[in-house]
């Protein structure tokens, strides 16, 4: 028995050193995949506020520039993980307001019918983004880099870390 925890002690801290990889190639492929999205919508944002107004969202053509800016400055953001979290935030409540006037029965089928909630297109999104919210940008990201440089100055400024 203390073989195999010794084993699976050892197995964890090696999965580990992928969880910055990781997240960096969700990071890449999502943030990829929100920028072409928010270009897709700059770009036919007439289609996009008649597909608004179509779902009762008040202010359609207000609401079509904001989300194709979020998803393509939030896709950019991603992709350099600048402002992660932040990012994440906002793009998962965006999904969640996509699965709640577009795919409102997936939403609701999420316990009954995992499978028409998954399948819905929110829902890579909405994972990606969530997963960034929560886990952060990783190793390989601006955030790191800041976070890096910040308590370089920190420390060597004499201010004390609360």
């Amino acid at each position: 028995m203390k073989t195999l925890l010794k084993l699976y002690v050892r197995l964890a801290a090696l999965v580990s050193y992928l969880q910055s990889p990781f997240l960096l190639a969700v990071r890449l492929y999502w943030g990829w995949q929100f920028a072409q999205t928010g270009w897709g919508k700059l770009h036919n944002l007439a289609k996009i506020t008649d597909f608004f107004t179509s779902l009762n969202i008040p202010f359609p053509a207000a609401n079509a520039h904001f989300v194709a800016s979020l998803e393509l400055v939030g896709g950019i953001l991603l992709i350099l993980g600048l402002g992660s979290r932040a990012i994440g935030l906002l793009l998962t409540i965006n999904m969640l307001v996509a699965y709640g006037t577009a795919d409102r029965e997936a939403l609701f089928a999420i316990f009954s019918d995992p499978g028409k909630f998954y399948v819905a297109d929110p829902y890579t999104f909405l994972f990606a983004s969530a997963m960034v919210l929560v886990f952060g940008a990783g190793l390989f990201s601006v955030d790191a880099l800041l976070a890096k440089r910040c308590r370089v100055w920190l420390g060597s400024s004499g201010i004390e870390k609360e």
